[in-house]
Order: C-alpha cells, then structure tokens, then sequence
C-alpha cells in the first residue's frame, strides 16, 4: 500500500528532472561569435580591440602624500633618480616654556624607515621595508627661506596650493647655510637608544639621525621663548620656513628610503635651572614636528633615446609594440578597450554588438606580461601595478567588489591589482589585472567606455590622487599618490608587439542566455 502511494510522487519527481534539464539547455556558455570562432570554455578574446600606449607624465603635484621619499634610486632601465625633500617644521606646543637659563645641550633631526621590530628575551631587532638600493650616498640639511603656503592665492585662497615636483631648483634660491652633512650615509636596521641608562631611557627605531648645530636652535628656539614667533604655529612657520635635505652621490648608484613623515621629528635637548634650587640642572625636551607642508622634488637622469621617443610620440591609433611604467614623475599608460567608434556614436563599435548579446559576463581580465628581453627582472621588479578611470581620476568598479580589501597593503585588493606572476628565476612574468565588474557595466549598463590609466604603486590601499602640472590628452589630469612615491619600474608588451604571445589580453569569460 504505502509502495503504491509512493509512485505518483515518483513519476512527478521524474518528470520534474525532465523539465529542469529541458531548461537548463536554454542557458549555454558559448565561444566568440565576434572572432568567428567556437570556444567551449566561454572565453572571448578581445585583445585585437584593446589599444595601449604610454606618456611621461612630468611634473606631479608632491606635497599632501602619505609617505615620502629621501635618496637617490638607480632604476636598471630608466636611469638615475635624486629624490630631495623640503618640510616645514611645527612646534609640538604654542608659546612653549623652556625654564631659567635654558641651553641647548644637543639637537637631532629623526627620520624613521618603514620597519618591523621582533623582540625576543629584551633584544628587538628590525627589519627593514621601502629601502632601495645599497649603495652609500651624501646628504646635507639646509634652512629654507621659502615660504610654503597653505592655501592658493590665485583661487581667492579657496583651494589647497599645490607643489610639484620640478620647484627643486627654486627651493634652492632659498637655502640658508648648511647646517649638518653626511657623508658615505647608506640605510642600516639598527635602532637608537637615547638617555641610555637613565630614568628617560627611550628606544627609537631604525632611521636616518642627524646631529644639528646648538647654536642655530638656542638662537631660534630656546632664546626666542616668549615671543612672538613661538606664539603659535602660524606665526612659526613664517618665522623658520623649513628644512631642506639635498642629496648627492659621485656615482650612478645610490640609495632611497620611504618614511613616515607623521613620524619624524627634530629633538631639541636641553637642561634649565631647577626651579627649587638653582644649582641644579634639570633637562627637558621639546620636538619640532614636520607636520606641516612637505614636498619631495625629483632630479632624473635623461631617459635613454629610445623609451624617450617612445613615450614622447606614442602612437594613440593603433597602440605601441611595448608599454612602459615608471614610479615619481615618471611614466603611465593608457589603456582604450573595445576599439573604434566608425559611425561616430560615441560608442566603439565591437562594445555596441557585446551590448546588444546581452551576454553576463562572469569574469574579466586585462595581462600584462613583461618584457624580459629588456627588463633585468628580479628585486627591481615593482610588485604591483593598479589600473584607474582617467576621466574621473578614480578607482573602477572592482576596487570595492574585492574581499581582499582588507588585508594589509601587501596582500591588498590582490583579486583586482594581481601581484607579479615570478617564474622560478623569480623574474616576473606577468600581472593580471581583473576588471569584471567594469566590463559588465559597460556591456549590460551602458557605462561610459572611459580611457584606463596604468601606473606602479607603492600601496594599492592609498585612494588619493595628484595632479599633474601639465594635464595630457587623453583626460589625464590626476594620477594615483601611491604612483608618485614608487621609485620602480618596468616594461610590458603593447598590443601591437610581433610577439603575439605576449600580447597584451583581455579575456572575457561569459555565458549567453538563447
């Protein structure tokens, strides 16, 4: 009995199979009706409509960045690189009081390195991130008379005044009397310990420290207590307009840091009379921040001829053999995806036919691979490089989808900026940049086929942008921070190289629905 009842269900279960397998062959994963060609596997190639090419970028905006850079860099490719740095200073407290007959015992200017510190049975010991180069450099410390403004007076004082890159030259007009010089300086992990042995006993971590003249700061600081200049920050920044580091090297080789600014600071050491009894010395300190407006300007060597004439005459038409990456005022490109507009309706021609298949696309990807050939490869090598809409100056869509986001900036956002694919010499490969999200908005929502733009990053978490002194066609006006104070570089295969292998790709998994 129970058996008898059960086989209406049975039959109804069947049939029910019969239809969900019906159904099911209405929705197949085709291969490219556009090239022609079957491909089981769903994956249209789209790479002959993709036109890529590269531009010196020149003069950056390089104040308001979130790290910046001190040393010279010797890119392997694109030749040698002077990184010099000018940054207000800013008390650590207005109208500061110093004691009865204060002196200035010793003074250090302190630039931090990126650094992890592990400390194991009371010994900490670093290492060291953001560090190029080894080779041992000169620097030397200045005043600057140059007055940094907050605000830019051809907008009525409205907008932020930008700084640039190439004004090193006139930050130098300005220079007072060396103050301090290093010689043969090259980056180390070791930390310092200040106060050694005594109640104030203070451990700093690695960086670039600098003994300072006590005579420039009794004058300025500790005998100006109580006057106007020490007032307020306003009143001091016009009074002490910064501190410029200049750095030199006889050779081609050098090295660079990237540091903290938030981090750095000037320490003033001094003793004052006890205010109980007056033969005894007490000891303070008071720090000078550099929390003020910084600039970094850069002096690069002449490019070689050929990347020269590359980037200077790119052809925009049909794209270039190869692409060419470089980190500060260096070089972007650009991407253009879908090919020509032929009847002009604002729309490329290959994305209107993708937009009228309705296709859902399941996954995009833009390859870059490197050109070995030309590249030395290795630790020179940036590890990432991120894609942005060059009309806005913003991230794309893909940005906010990934679920790495998250992680720290060395994992970061590795589902949409891939980090470099090393082969087992550990020379890279290629990146894949995955861009799903954008082309599924240009084909099923009409978004606007912007021009992409490409460049090396030093963080890819990093959302501010720069402005360039000169915007360039095409709608280059801004370009990624984290861009700007990378010193790395590299080459990538364009998409017109002969080696149609490593052509630059873009792969478009899809399924279409009959």
């Amino acid at each position: 009995m129970k058996i008898k009842n059960l086989l209406p269900l049975a039959g109804a279960i069947f049939l029910l199979l019969i239809v969900i397998s019906s159904c099911q062959e209405d929705i197949t994963t085709i291969g490219s009706e556009i090239l022609g060609t079957e491909t089981p596997n769903g994956i249209l190639d789209e790479s002959q409509t993709v036109v890529a090419y590269s531009r010196k970028m020149g003069p950056l905006q390089s104040n308001r960045l979130p790290a910046y850079q001190l040393g010279i860099y010797n890119d392997p490719v694109y030749g040698k690189s002077k990184v010099n740095l000018l940054s207000q200073l800013a008390l650590e407290s207005n109208d500061p009081k110093f004691g009865d007959s204060a002196v200035v015992d010793s003074v250090f200017v302190y630039l931090p390195y990126f650094s992890t510190a592990t400390t194991v049975d009371s010994t900490t010991t670093y290492e060291l991130d953001s560090i190029y180069g080894s080779t041992r450099i000169n620097l030397s410390i200045f005043p600057s008379n140059y007055f940094l403004r907050e605000y830019d007076p051809n907008s009525g004082f409205e907008e932020f005044q930008n700084y640039y890159t190439n004004q090193g030259s006139t930050f130098e007009e300005y220079l007072g009397p060396e103050l301090a010089s290093v010689e043969d300086f090259l980056p180390t992990q070791n930390g310092y310990i200040i106060n050694e042995g005594t109640d104030t006993e203070e451990k700093i971590p690695p960086g670039l420290r600098v003994k300072l003249p006590i005579e420039y700061f009794q004058e300025n600081i500790i005998d100006k207590e109580g006057s106007p200049e020490l007032r307020n920050n306003n009143n001091f920044k016009n009074f002490l307009r910064g501190i410029y580091f200049k750095v030199d090297s006889p050779t081609d080789d050098g090295s660079l840091f990237i540091f903290d600014a938030t981090k750095a600071y000037v320490s003033i050491f001094y003793s004052f009379n006890d205010e109980n009894d007056s033969s005894i010395r007490d000891n303070g300190i008071f720090k000078l921040n550099f929390s003020g407006i910084k600039v970094n300007t850069f002096e690069n060597q002449p490019l070689p001829q050929q990347i020269q004439t590359a980037v200077s005459n790119p052809n925009i038409q049909t794209g270039n053999e190869n692409l060419y990456l470089r980190g500060g005022d260096g070089i972007m490109s650009i991407v253009e995806l879908f090919g020509k507009d032929s009847d002009n309706n604002g729309v490329a021609d290959d994305l209107e036919t993708l937009r009228d298949k309705k296709w859902l696309i399941n996954e995009a990807n833009l390859i870059f691979y490197v050109n070995q050939d030309l590249m030395v490869g290795g630790d020179t090598e940036p590890e990432r490089i991120i894609i942005y809409d060059l009309k806005n100056s913003n991230v794309l869509a893909d940005y906010n989808t990934d679920i790495t986001g998250g992680l720290d900036a060395a994992n970061a956002l590795t589902n949409h900026y891939g980090k470099l694919q090393r082969g087992s010499d550990e020379n890279g490969e290629y990146y894949k940049l995955k861009i799903t999200a954008h082309v599924s908005n240009l084909i099923n929502k009409d978004s606007t086929n912007v021009p992409l733009g490409i460049v090396v990053s030093q963080n890819v978490l990093t959302r501010t942008t720069s402005k360039l002194l000169n915007p360039m066609e095409p709608n280059v006006q801004q370009v990624p921070t984290s861009s700007v104070i990378s010193p790395r570089g590299t080459i990538l295969y364009g998409n017109a190289t002969p080696n149609v292998e490593k052509r630059l790709k873009l792969q478009i998994y899809y399924t279409e629905p009959n």
